[in-house]
C-alpha cells in the first residue's frame, strides 16, 4: 500500500508539474502572440499604407505618362517626326555625295541623333492613340505627305531634287545652306513646344533638340565660312 500511495503521489506531482509548464508555455505563446499581432498589424497597416501610396505613385506616374500631354505636344510629335525625316534623306544623300569629310562627319552625326528620336516620338502618339506619320520610303522622302513647306525649314519637292542631283563641293555648300534652314525651322517648332507643351519628356526632347541643333547651326555656319 505504502508502495502504491507513493507512486500515486509521484504521478499527480509530475501531472501538476507538466500541467503547470503547459500553462507557462501557454501564457509566453499567448503574450508573444499578442507582441506578434501587435507588430503584424502595425507593420500591416504601414505595409498596406506603403503599397496604397506606391500604388497611387505607379498609377499617377501610368497617367502621366499615357494621358498627361495637350494638343501641343500631339502637333509637335506628329510635326517633328517628317521634320526629322527629311533631315535623315538629306545626311543619307551626303553619304555619296559630300566631298567633305567634315560635311559627311556631320551627316552621320544627325542621322545617329534623330533616327531615335523618331521612334521615340512614333511612340509616344500610339501610346495617345494618335496618328503616326508613315515612315519614309526609299526615294519617296520629299514627297511624303505633310512634308511640305508648311512646317519651317522643309525643303520642297524641287531642292530636294537638286540636292539629289548634286555632288562634290556643290553639294557640301547646297547640303549646309539647306540644313541651316532645317535646323532653324527646328528649333523653331522646338522652342514652341518648350513653351505650350505639356507632356514633360516631349519638352525635354525639345530642349535637347534647341541646344544640338543650334550647336549644329554654328558648326555648318563655319563650314560655309560664315562663322
Amino acid at each position: 500500500m505504502i508502495h502504491t500511495r507513493s507512486l500515486t503521489l509521484r504521478s499527480l506531482t509530475r501531472r501538476t508539474a507538466l500541467a503547470a509548464t503547459a500553462v507557462t508555455a501557454a501564457l509566453v505563446l499567448a503574450a508573444c502572440g499578442n507582441d506578434s499581432d501587435s507588430g503584424s498589424d502595425s507593420g500591416s497597416g504601414s505595409s498596406s499604407e506603403a503599397g496604397a501610396s506606391a500604388g497611387a505613385s505607379t498609377g499617377a506616374s501610368a497617367s502621366e505618362s499615357a494621358g498627361a500631354h495637350n494638343d501641343q505636344d500631339v502637333a509637335f510629335a506628329q510635326g517633328m517626326i517628317p521634320h526629322h525625316q527629311q533631315a535623315l534623306a538629306m545626311s543619307e544623300m551626303a553619304a555619296d555625295q559630300a566631298s567633305s569629310a567634315k560635311v559627311k562627319d556631320l551627316a552621320a552625326r544627325v542621322e545617329k541623333a534623330q533616327d531615335p528620336e523618331i521612334k521615340t516620338m512614333t511612340g509616344w502618339l500610339k501610346a495617345w492613340g494618335e496618328d503616326a506619320p508613315m515612315e519614309s520610303m526609299p526615294g519617296m522622302d520629299h514627297d511624303m505627305p505633310g512634308m511640305g513647306s508648311d512646317m519651317p525649314g522643309m525643303m520642297d519637292s524641287k531642292e530636294m531634287d537638286e540636292l539629289m542631283k548634286a555632288s562634290g563641293k556643290d553639294f557640301d555648300t547646297m547640303f549646309l545652306t539647306m540644313m541651316v534652314e532645317h535646323h532653324k525651322g527646328a528649333v523653331e517648332m522646338a522652342t514652341t513646344e518648350k513653351e505650350k507643351g505639356e507632356y514633360g519628356p516631349a519638352k525635354t526632347l525639345a530642349d535637347d533638340i534647341v541646344t544640338a541643333q543650334n550647336a549644329e547651326i554654328t558648326e555648318m555656319n563655319k563650314l560655309l565660312g560664315k562663322g
